[in-house]
This record gives C-alpha cells, structure tokens and sequence, in this order.
C-alpha cells in the first residue's frame, strides 16, 4: 500500500517545508523569548501576524480542511495529503497557527462545515477561515471525570427562543488569545435520552454575559501564551436557540466526527516534534565529547538514536494507514486505527524526546532548547482527545468483536 501524496500536495508540502526553514524556523527563538518576557505576554508577538500574511501570500492557508477551497478561503487537503504538511509544522510551535492550521480552531472549524447552519457558518466559521477571529472547546469539566464524556454535568437547556447554559469547564484550549471571539461549549440538554443523545453543543460567543475565564492553567509549569488553556464558568448564559449546532442531542456524534481528523493532525505535528527532537539529539551528541569520547559514543546512544528511528518511522505508517483509511472508508472504517495512534505516537514521541533531554544535559531542562517544551506537548497529547485508557478500551473492544462468534 502506497500513501505517495498527490502532486499538488507534493507541491505545497515543498512549499511549507521551504517556508518553515526560512521564514519561522530563524525568528521562533525570538518570538518565544519575547513572549515570556512581554508586559502583557497574552499579546501575540506582532511578527506572527506578519507571517501569516506572508504564509497566506503563497497560498500556503488553510490547508487541513478541504472544504477551504470551495468556500475561498484556502486550499485545503484529504487526510492522507495534509499528514506530511502536519508533520512539518509540529516542529515548530509556531508554524501550525502561522498557515491557520492549529487546534482547536482546526476541529472547530470542521464542526462549523460539516454540522453547521449557512447562518453559523457565516457568523463564525468564514472569520476562522480568514484568520480574524480564533476560537476554544468547552468540554472537559473539573469536577467529573471527564474522561467518560457522559459524566459531564454542565447544562444546556432549551427555554422558549434560548438556550441557557450553566456550568464550570476547564482546559479549554485558546480561551486565553485575545482574539479568541467564540466557544463551543457541549452541555447537558435531556438526562433521560439515551446516554449517547444527552448531550448538546452550542455555540457561545466569548463576550456573552455570564461567561467568565476563572484563571489559565498551566501545563507543567507552562501557561502557552498567547493561546492557554482555561477554566470558564457559565452562570445562567443565554443565547438564541439558533446557536445549537446541528440539534438538540447530537453532542456526541458531532464530537466523533470532529476528533478522526483531529487526531491525525495531532500525531503528525508530535512525529514532526519527535523528528526534530532526534535532529537536536544527534547534533548535540555529535558535538559533545565527554570522558574522552563524543556523547553518541557513551552509555548506550548509539542504540538509542536507533529505536528512536525506528520507532519514529513505524508511528508515521501507522498514522498515514489511518489517514488513508478516515479518507476512503470514513470515520467508521478507522475506529480502531484512529485510537491506535492516539496511544501509539504520543509515547513515542515522548520517549524520544526524553532521551534528547537526557543527551543535552541540564540545558534540555531549560528554556534554552525547544525540549521541555516538546515533552509537556507530548506527555499533555496522553490525555487530551481521550486518555490512553480509553483508546485501548477502543481497540480492545473492537479487535475482540472479530471473535465474538467463536465464545
């Protein structure tokens, strides 16, 4: 089986690879040590929006969502054709929102077309698609587990023309970007509905009264300036019924239907992290002589540096397999494939990127190198969009099924 992308794809991927180098890859030092230093480090550093523009110049805009093109808005790719660009830009922390191609805005904008209405899709999914406006996922809630999603408590109920949500969620990625404009908050509609139709998501706008951003959390020690992760209270929230995305109850299928994509995004930025990871390993090990010898040279690091290729190359089949399968059979032909890499890259990556710190010494703790950064990404990825736990539930449950007959 192939997954050769095609030739316009080949082109962009050229094109992105070229513009990551040139263009954010000398700068990113800066900006980052600029960031953290910043009066108001929620301010995103002015020469982001210069890349954009220059990034968006060369068309090089949108390029995860398909749909982009046909609304003009870009020229998005099939899974199987983004996977490599996705790659090229998790090497940089930058580069994903440097071509409007970072989460959640990706997921949410793929809600808006697949399940939007033509009046949501204009009010919010057209000024996400421009870069205007960004927006956050209000799902995981503190005081349940949220890792079983019908656990959650929050409410959205219908009253007359409104729905008034009320609730405490928490992690909601972006809610710290000051252009942050609109949330999807998924809620509590009908608790006697089927477990799986309880549920409703609703399209809050980020100034509503009621809505408040309690404080930002950090991960690890690291708030992810200017976008963050938050805790937000809805205290009796109102907004028009018109807000509700797709329908009353339909929470859960639009969720299933945002993360397929959204994981494959995911895994292709760690393994593009977890490629660089092993690039700054090498040179540092290369580089460094310690007790007489350079450091790939001592304890073991030439094997090392081995399973790290190996285990990088074998995670990127296996996500392209993925990509391939959510392209030609959908969603429900790649269940288990899609969990699979869920538990599968993250590991990797965040193995790969522990032996890069182990290489650079104390300097792979600090701010210095791009590697602490790169852990907390990886270890945050075996929990965001569902817990290795589940994931292996998935798996295990429909690799068992194949036998079900012969019990």
């Amino acid at each position: 089986m192939g997954f050769e992308p095609s030739p316009r794809a080949q082109q962009l991927i050229a094109q992105v690879e070229e513009f990551i180098r040139t263009e954010i890859e000398p700068v990113e030092a800066e900006v980052h040590a600029a960031q953290r230093q910043a009066e108001d480090p929620w301010q995103p550093h002015p020469m982001i929006a210069e890349l954009q523009a220059k990034a968006r110049k060369k068309g090089l805009w949108n390029l995860f969502l398909p749909q982009a093109a046909e609304l003009g808005y870009g020229e998005g790719l099939g899974n199987l054709d983004y996977a490599p660009i996705a790659e090229l830009t998790g090497r940089s922390f930058l580069a994903p929102g440097i071509f409007n191609c970072s989460a959640p805005d990706t997921g949410n904008m793929e809600v808006l077309v697949k399940y939007g209405s033509a009046e949501q899709q204009r009010e919010w999914l057209e000024p996400l698609l421009d870069g205007r406006i960004r927006s956050a996922f209000c799902m995981t809630e503190p005081d349940v587990a949220s890792s079983d999603a019908t656990n959650m408590a929050a409410t959205a109920v219908v009253e007359g023309d409104d729905v008034v949500v009320n609730g405490r969620k928490w992690w909601s990625t972006g809610v710290g970007h000051p252009d942050c404009k609109i949330l999807i908050f998924m809620g509590l509609t009908d608790p006697d509905a089927h477990r799986y139709a309880r549920h409703t998501m609703v399209l809050v706008p980020r100034d509503t009264p009621g809505v408040t951003v309690e404080r930002m959390l950090s991960a690890m020690g690291r708030y992810d300036e200017p976008h963050g992760h938050g805790e937000v209270s809805f205290v009796d929230v109102r907004v028009p019924v018109a807000n509700i995305i797709a329908g009353p109850g339909r929470a859960f299928e639009i969720a299933q239907g945002r993360l397929g994509p959204g994981r494959v995004h995911h895994c292709m930025r760690l393994i593009g992290l977890a490629e660089r990871a092993l690039e700054l390993a090498i040179r540092r090990g290369t580089s460094r002589t310690a007790f007489g010898k350079p450091l790939v040279n001592l304890g073991g690091n030439r094997e090392r540096i081995a399973e790290a290729r190996i285990a990088i190359s074998s995670a990127r089949l296996l996500v392209l397999q993925t990509a391939h399968l959510l392209d030609t059979a959908g969603l429900a032909g790649a269940l288990s494939e899609v969990s699979q890499i869920k538990v599968a890259v993250p590991r990797m990556a965040q193995d790969v990127v522990d032996f890069a710190i182990q290489l650079h010494g104390g300097g792979g703790l600090s701010d210095d190198h791009p590697l602490a950064g790169f852990w907390t990404a990886a270890r945050a990825l075996r929990l965001a969009d569902g817990p290795d736990e589940v994931h292996r539930g998935v798996i295990a449950k429909l690799e068992l099924a194949k036998y079900s007959q012969e019990q």
